[in-house]
């Protein structure tokens, strides 16, 4: 395993990580904290409303991010290799790349329809898919 590889990997790991902990905050903080984090409307009225909507999405979201978490330390190989480690790698490498280049795509063209706080988050996603992808393939492979 490349080290270099393996701290990108690592890195993408951190990222998710804190991704769902602050998207599991939001059920400790409600609608406040739904509404932050550009949760969709019926979410946020979920929430206001004290619904099971938007806790358990909240919880299945968060736990979909921790699934990633792992396949990162898979793909860094700290954890055992789990089942379509490359094609997830890539796939959701893929995603966040996409993900991430977006809104820099629309902040181009539209600067004022592009807040601060989501100009931030699509370069942390595009950081992330660039992490999987180049950090999985700079750890897979082998030295000479």
């Amino acid at each position: 395993m490349n080290k270099s590889g393996v701290t990108l990997l690592v890195i993408a790991t951190l990222i998710m990580g804190f991704t769902a902990i602050a998207h599991l905050s939001c059920i400790y903080f409600g609608p406040q904290c739904y509404s932050a984090q550009m949760a969709p409307p019926v979410i946020v009225e979920s929430a206001k409303a004290k619904t099971l909507l938007a806790p358990l999405g909240t919880i299945f979201v968060s736990s979909i991010f921790l699934v990633l978490s792992a396949y990162a330390l898979s793909g860094a190989g700290i954890v055992r290799k789990l089942p379509l480690l490359k094609l997830i790698v890539y796939g959701v490498g893929t995603l966040c790349i996409i993900r991430g280049i977006l809104p820099l795509q629309l902040w181009l063209r539209h600067q004022e329809e592009v807040s601060k706080f989501v100009l931030v988050v699509g370069v942390a996603w595009l950081i992330v898919g660039l992490c999987f992808i180049v950090g999985f393939r700079v750890a897979s492979t082998k030295r000479v």
